[in-house]
Formats: structure tokens, C-alpha cells, sequence
């Protein structure tokens, strides 16, 4: 009778037995799972340490940024992969396959904005743009771009051009016996084909980075003696960019060292950005004309004219992004985790091919709405674009018919002189890479003023008699005659 009762019993206890080795072997994985954890941490926190590798010791005269990315081989693959060419719906470049020469070794190159638009052949007549002008690539290619192009060609350019082509930090240090300034004046002064040869390489990692810490640092004179001089302007004088500017600043500045207005002061050919007395396109323009500086005798109509370039950091200052506090970095150069760690991406390029890190970081929508929001700004200010590129081109005609015609020196004078401004509130947009983006409403309002200067220098023309009594009709957008060879003072 006693046999059966111990039945439940036994089972009892091989169950409890069970138990207790689920629950052992639970706690072993669980102990194991923490364990790696911890491990995992702890090799993140050591990465995060040491975020690279100290392969070579650099110091402020290696330039090749080979050398670099043997330390930094993260940062140098992204730097690598500015030889893409992949456009968006209004910049970037595509890949046009050429027959390499002699003369100019390239197999490809991007297209013409000449044959995309011959309006501006006739903006632009009588000076070096009007031979070539294509498309912007990436940070790869700025040097054998500006060594090959057909403007070197009609014009002697001087070396002043190296300053943002190529990297310039050690060929000016020996110039100037190491001082920065004193080589970047010789340079300057020498012919493109001269000071050609004391480049290796295009913009590089020494351009931008202190050897020793890492940080992020201003090696282009030009800007130096630009941003003390706007600086200044604002009431804070003896302005010293390494020593005084924020990091945040810094992710900015670096990029606006060469995405600027600029112009060649004097026969030294003094690389000067015209910020004396303010940033905007408005106090430019009254710098200029102060300064009495122009680009070139324009060909068709006689008026001395300026060309606006590339001035993206003037641009960018007057939009929502630079008074949020965006740099151009964050933008352009998002952060991305690379395991520990956070690397700034050096595959400089627009935010519209990288949307999700470098968009929606802040901006919490879709991809295609994004997109889409920005295609709109910008298809609004090319449309603009066009309308002032037809008053301007209608401008530039009537005053051709006026000198033919006879016209007061007066009448020809005051159109000539809104012809300048015209010219130049358009190049501004025109030459900006954003068309648009990096401050929408400036933009339409410097092409508006752009309009307007040109319709007053029609009316100017017709008050003094011997200009045509109505614009030339054309629909907007599109090209117009293209102009002739004319008097020209140097090409930048």
C-alpha cells in the first residue's frame, strides 16, 4: 500500500530537479548576455577613446591626404567619393565623355551651362565665361577643372585662382619663408601657369585640420583678412578667426573660406572678399561701388560690369538656417556612426542625395515630402531667374540698338550703370549653388531688384532717345544671340 504514494512523490521531485536546471541554464545565458554586454561597452568606450588610428605622425607640411586617411581611413574614404557625379533636379553635373588631348588630359567632364542656356553668352560677352562654363563637380576635381578650362586659354589668369582651387596651406608657408600672408601676396602675383606648379593636390585634409589636435581650422588668407573686415563692420574689431570663432562657427567658416564673393584688388591681384561694409548683396554692392572696381568692359554695350561667384557663404547668411544656427556642416557634412564612433561624412555633397541624415535629423517628415518642399523653392526661383534673365537680355539689346541709334551720352550712361547692377543681382543667384534654397526669399528678392534695374535702364533709354519704344518679346526662358569677343580686364 505504501508503493503507489511514493509515485506522485518521485515525479515531484524530478520535476523540482528540472526546474531548477531551466532556471540554471537561464541564468547561465542571461549571466553570458550581460557579460557581452558589458564587453561589447567597454570595447565601444575604448573605440570612442581612440577614434583613430595612429598609423603616421603628421605634422604642418604634409599635404597628400593619403597620408591622412592612413589615420583617418573613415574620413578619407568619404573624401575619395567626391568624384562622383550625380546631380539633382537644379545642380550637380553630369558625367559628358570627351577625347582627352595634350592639352587637356580629361576624359570627362561635366556639361555646359553655356549650351544649356546661351543667355548667358550674352551676359557674359567679352569676357572668359562666355567661352566656357559648365557645371560644378565635386571637391575631386577643382583643380584639373580650373587648370583645363578654355578660360585659361582667351585670358591670362593669375595665380590668385590657386587660393581656393588647390591646397595652398604649405606652398604659401614656403613662399613666405612660413608666413602665411607674405606667400599668399607672391602667388598671387604670378601667372595661374607659374603658381600652378607649386600644387599638388585640391583642397585637402591639412586645409582644413590642425595636424596636432585635429580641430578645425582657417588656412585661407583671403578669408582671414574678409571675416575681420565684416567683422568689423559689425562693431568687433581685431577679429582673429582661429583663436576667436566657436567651433559651430568654425563648421561653417572652413566651407566659406572658398564658397564666396571675391574680387582681385589692384594690380597685385590681391584676392579681397567685399565685406567692409556688410555681408548682404546691397552693401556689396555699395562696396564695390566705393571701390570703383569692375570685371570687365562688357562687349555688346560698353558698360563696365561685375561678375558675381559662387557666393554661397554671403547667401546661405541671409537664410533660416544660418539664423537657426545650422552650419554648413550639419547639412553638407552630416554626422554618421561609424560603430563607437560619430565622424563628420566627408563625402561633401548636397543634402538632397543624403535626406535622411542630413534633413531629417530635425526635420521629422518623409523623404519625398522633403524633397519635394525643396524642389518647389527652387523651381520658384529658377522661374524667377528666368524672367530677370530676359529683362536683363532685352537690357543689354535695346542698348545696343541705342548706341547704334545715337543716343545721349547721359541716357547710355545711367543704362549702362543699371546694366552693372542688373548683371549682378542676377549673377548672384545665378552663380549660388542652392538656386535658391539657402535663403528663398533673398533670393527672389535680389532677382526682383535684378528686373527692376533692368526695366529703369530701358526707361532710361527711351527718355533719351534712340532705344526701341517696347522691350523685346521673348517668352520667358528663352536663349538669346550670342555676343562677341570684347574689352576685357581679367578673368576670376
Amino acid at each position: 500500500m505504501t508503493e503507489p504514494a511514493k509515485a506522485p512523490e518521485k515525479r515531484r521531485w524530478f520535476s523540482g530537479i528540472r526546474l531548477v536546471a531551466v532556471v540554471a541554464a537561464a541564468a547561465a545565458l542571461a549571466s553570458a548576455g550581460v557579460t557581452a554586454l558589458l564587453v561589447n561597452i567597454m570595447e565601444r568606450k575604448q573605440e570612442a577613446k581612440n577614434p583613430f588610428y595612429r598609423v603616421v605622425e603628421l605634422d604642418d607640411t604634409i599635404t597628400d591626404p593619403a597620408v591622412w586617411g592612413k589615420n583617418f581611413p573613415l574620413q578619407y574614404d568619404g573624401y575619395k567619393r567626391t568624384v562622383d557625379q550625380q546631380r539633382t533636379r537644379y545642380g550637380g553635373s553630369e558625367a559628358v565623355a570627351r577625347t582627352p588631348t595634350q592639352a587637356d588630359p580629361r576624359s570627362v567632364v561635366a556639361q555646359s551651362r553655356l549650351e544649356e542656356d546661351p543667355r548667358l553668352v550674352t551676359l557674359w560677352s567679352g569676357y572668359a565665361f562666355a567661352t566656357d562654363f559648365r557645371e560644378e563637380r565635386g571637391h575631386a576635381h577643382m583643380l584639373e577643372d580650373q587648370t583645363f578650362t578654355q578660360r585659361q586659354q582667351v585670358t591670362q589668369q593669375p595665380g590668385t585662382c590657386i587660393h581656393c582651387h588647390g591646397s595652398v596651406y604649405v606652398p604659401y608657408k614656403k613662399l613666405g619663408d612660413g608666413d602665411l600672408i607674405k606667400g599668399f601676396e607672391k602667388m598671387n602675383q604670378m601667372p595661374f601657369a607659374e603658381a600652378r606648379k607649386l600644387v599638388e593636390h585640391p583642397v585637402a585634409c591639412i586645409d582644413c585640420h590642425d595636424p596636432s589636435t585635429m580641430q578645425l581650422r582657417v588656412t585661407r588668407p583671403g578669408f582671414i583678412e574678409g571675416i575681420a573686415a565684416l567683422k568689423a563692420s559689425q562693431g568687433v574689431p581685431n577679429f582673429r578667426v582661429n583663436e576667436d570663432a566657436t567651433r559651430q562657427e568654425m563648421r561653417t567658416y572652413v566651407c566659406g573660406q572658398c564658397h564666396v564673393e571675391y574680387y582681385f584688388k589692384g594690380k597685385e591681384k590681391r584676392l579681397t572678399y567685399p565685406w567692409a561694409k556688410g555681408i548682404n548683396i546691397d552693401q556689396i554692392m555699395a562696396w564695390y561701388d566705393e571701390d570703383g572696381h569692375t570685371d570687365w568692359t562688357h562687349a555688346l554695350t560698353g558698360a563696365k560690369v561685375l561678375k558675381a561667384q559662387h557666393p554661397e557663404f554671403e547667401m546661405y547668411n541671409q537664410g533660416i538656417h544660418a539664423k537657426s544656427g545650422v552650419a554648413c556642416a550639419d547639412c553638407h557634412m552630416p554626422y554618421q556612426r561609424q560603430g563607437a564612433m560619430k565622424i563628420s561624412d566627408h563625402h561633401v555633397r548636397s543634402p538632397l542625395l543624403n535626406i535622411n541624415r542630413a534633413c531629417q535629423t530635425c526635420h521629422k517628415w518623409s523623404e519625398a515630402e522633403l524633397l519635394e518642399r525643396a524642389e518647389t523653392i527652387q523651381t520658384r526661383t529658377f522661374q524667377t531667374r528666368n524672367i530677370a534673365m530676359d529683362a536683363l537680355v532685352d537690357l543689354i539689346h535695346d542698348l545696343e540698338s541705342a548706341q547704334k541709334a545715337g543716343a545721349s551720352e547721359e541716357s547710355l550712361a545711367k543704362a549702362r550703370d543699371l546694366q552693372k547692377r542688373a548683371q549682378f543681382y542676377l549673377d548672384f543667384v545665378e552663380a549660388e549653388n542652392s538656386m535658391g534654397f539657402h535663403a528663398d526669399q533673398e533670393a527672389v528678392r535680389i532677382l526682383s531688384n535684378s528686373i527692376n534695374f533692368s526695366r529703369l535702364g530701358q526707361n532710361a533709354l527711351r527718355s533719351g532717345g534712340g532705344a526701341s519704344t517696347a522691350p523685346n518679346q521673348r517668352p520667358a526662358g528663352a536663349p538669346a544671340a550670342a555676343g562677341s569677343a570684347g574689352t576685357q580686364q581679367g578673368s576670376r
